[in-house]
């Protein structure tokens, strides 16, 4: 298309700088640059899966960077005094260290390394410091759980199986030293793709045991079942509570998992809850006496709260705790005395904790949790508590996620990754907008990111950036995206519309069924919102969302024209076309529709931004993962032709390497997709 190499030729330069500038005016080299750029990206840190030192007195957390050699995110591990927030590295060098876990005395730590190779299993006697692969594995060790007498380490691995094999006759025999194709990928189940992992081995996660000194790791389930973490163990070691998906039928009903009970001495497995909806994520109290875990009951609708439930150890009696919360429960952990555990959940876009004791009981703690991906604001956090200590990782609006310790009623930040390089530069301001929906008055929660150096006596160019799921939550923390987009002169207006969670289950299914369709008007009545303040030149609105956001992207510019550009990132343009090629169709056509596609193509057609492409006349940007399996690669391509069709100014542009939710993994890619959606922009802009 005319122009393309031009807009190739900014997105190359503005993924370094924040403007192309001619080689006349541009900034010496040893110039810093005072906001947020793309090259930024790689000094950024931040903290995770923090874990609490039995006893208390320390906390080992991840540390995650970005290697610009390599492109890509390494991790280390890192031992905070609680006290006083003297830390220093435990695990660092060669490779990435992961998934420290405690041994019950806190005198080992196991955690998982890639320093030689692959990922395996590692354990540091903490007195000596001495360090031991305890076993050789042929894949990477995931839910690393102690024995209670720290004799043992059980541990989740993959494990291979024969697949259907399709071959008559003698086949051809293979020359010594000849380069011949693979072999056939034979398919059998509906599950044989994820979007983490690409097309799918025959086989299945099963639970391992290996002396904690090191040994031959030993097989304790089999079977083509999908095995979950965490495991949780008995105190008396001899048996480990685990939840699968067991059920005849599994592979086609995702609400068939629940908990189990292994048997160690026999590989004998029992059942312990059953119901419809799923069960997960269960831990013994500590005296063994009771069991917590995650679950709910299944009614088909597109969002659902997970619960959180007390049942006896054999799964007998299950009860519902903090029944009055109304938020979706994703983690939590049991008090040393068994009578409460704290809870991890969103309320209202901010993940916080809270003790919830037996009775029912919910005391909020003074926690603000974030962290996780960087590029753009989502909700999220991770915490551990143990022995009076709580650690957590929060985040801001102007910092990645930080390392948090709660001991003894006083709250310490252990860490300040970023301040070294953030604190030197002038970043976007984030505000909340009043915003009331155009439909029922509703509330929509929305926030703004002002340009650095925002001068309240001008009018500036906006982007609206919608969240994906659409069953998720933007919150005021920090995004690079957004950092990015202010930059470079634009306002950024980011909401949870209806369908959002962490504002109750009944407020994210208004759009049950009905996905797009009320969240546009939510979308709209908040540009008009941002509009009224008076600081938003609307002769220069754009828009962009990836994934939820990447719909709903293609959607408005199917709706109106107000928009003077779009960039529709990893988005789904033809719902039967995702609901057969993506790697959730039982998502697509059993949660989000009633039906399948063939049973009514009018509801999936209706609901298809590709049904409202004839209107399309806004230049449109198409982005997507090249190895994305959730919203395949053909969707875009769908789009992106349709346009071409339709002659709309478009272009696709193509992330080498990337899956839906890698997309912004490697930090020069993250840059140069932000840097491509701003140069799109400014080529339609209105001076």
């Amino acid at each position: 298309m005319k122009n393309l190499s031009l807009l190739l030729a900014m997105a190359a330069c503005l993924a370094v700088t924040p403007l192309c500038a001619g080689a006349q005016d541009a900034a010496p080299p040893q110039q810093s640059q005072r906001t947020f750029t793309a090259a930024d990206l790689f000094g950024l840190q931040q903290a995770s899966d923090p874990q609490v030192r039995p006893g208390g007195k320390q906390v080992v957390y991840v540390r995650v960077s970005n290697d610009i050699n390599s492109d890509r995110a390494r991790r280390s591990i890192w031992i905070v005094d609680t006290a006083t927030g003297a830390q220093q590295p435990l695990v660092a060098g060669t490779g990435s260290a992961m998934s420290p876990r405690w041994s019950p005395d806190g005198k080992r730590l196991a955690y998982v390394s890639t320093a030689e190779g692959g990922a395996q299993l590692f354990v540091r006697w903490m007195d000596t410091g001495a360090t031991a692969r305890i076993a050789t594995l042929p894949e990477g060790p995931d839910s690393i759980a102690w024995s209670p007498d720290g004799a043992s380490i059980a541990f989740l691995m993959f494990t291979g199986a024969d697949g259907l094999k399709l071959s008559s006759g003698t086949p051809a025999a293979k020359p010594e030293g000849a380069t011949w194709a693979e072999p056939l990928k034979i398919i059998t189940g509906l599950r044989y793709k994820t979007d983490s992992e690409g097309f799918l081995r025959p086989g299945a996660s099963q639970i391992y045991l290996v002396p904690a000194d090191g040994g031959p790791p030993r097989q304790l389930t089999s079977g083509a079942f999908d095995n979950q973490g965490p495991l949780s163990w008995t105190p008396d070691g001899a048996a480990i509570v685990f939840s699968s998906a067991r059920e005849t039928g599994w592979e086609r009903d995702p609400a068939l998992v629940d908990l189990y009970q292994l048997t160690i001495a026999n590989g004998a497995i029992k059942r312990l809850t059953d119901r419809v909806g799923p069960d997960f994520a269960p831990a013994l109290s500590p005296d063994g006496r009771q069991i917590a875990y995650l679950g709910y009951d299944d009614h088909r609708l597109a969002y659902q709260d997970t619960h959180l439930y007390v049942a006896g150890a054999d799964g007998s009696n299950p009860r519902r705790l903090a029944v009055d919360l109304n938020r979706s429960i994703d983690d939590f952990r049991w008090s040393p005395d068994g009578k409460s555990l704290t809870i991890q959940y969103v309320d209202e876009a901010i993940t916080r904790l809270a003790v919830a004791d037996l009775s029912g009981k919910v005391s909020v703690l003074p926690a603000q949790l974030g962290g996780g991906g960087l590029d753009r604001p989502y909700s999220g956090g991770g915490f551990d508590a143990a022995d009076g200590v709580i650690a957590w990782t929060g985040a801001t609006t102007s910092r990645p996620a930080d390392l948090f310790i709660r001991r003894g009623g006083k709250t310490l930040q252990a860490t300040h990754l970023n301040d070294t390089l953030l604190g030197a530069k002038t970043l976007g301001r984030v505000e909340p907008l009043a915003v009331k929906s155009s439909i029922d008055g509703k509330p929509v929660p929305a926030w703004v990111v002002y340009p650095p150096n925002f001068d309240p006596a001008k009018k500036y160019p906006m982007i609206l950036e919608i969240h994906g799921g659409p069953n998720t939550s933007y919150g005021p923390t920090f995004a690079t995206d957004m950092q990015l987009y202010a930059a470079a002169g634009y306002i950024v207006l980011y909401t949870n519309p209806r369908g959002s969670t962490s504002y109750g289950e009944d407020f994210a299914n208004l759009i049950d069924k009905n996905y797009p369709g009320p969240d546009y008007d939510d979308l709209i009545s908040a540009v008009d919102a941002a509009i009224a303040t008076g600081n938003v030149d609307d002769r220069n609105l754009f828009v962009t969302g990836g994934s939820g956001g990447g719909v709903l992207t293609a959607w408005i510019i199917g709706k109106t024209d107000r928009f003077r550009a779009a960039a529709a990132q990893k988005p789904v343009i033809n719902w039967t076309s995702e609901a057969l090629t993506s790697d959730i169709p039982l998502v697509t056509a059993g949660y989000w529709f009633a039906k399948k596609p063939w049973e009514d193509q009018a509801s999936y057609w209706a609901r298809s931004p590709l049904s409202l492409v004839g209107n399309v006349k806004t230049p449109t940007l198409v982005v997507v993962g090249e190895n994305d399996y959730r919203t395949p690669v053909s969707e875009a391509a769908q789009y992106y032709q349709a346009l071409q069709l339709q002659d709309v100014p478009s272009a696709f542009v193509i992330v080498p390497g990337a899956s839906h939710g890698g997309i912004a993994a490697r930090p020069s890619q993250s840059g140069a997709k932000a840097a491509a959606i701003i140069a799109w922009f400014e080529k339609y802009r209105v001076k």
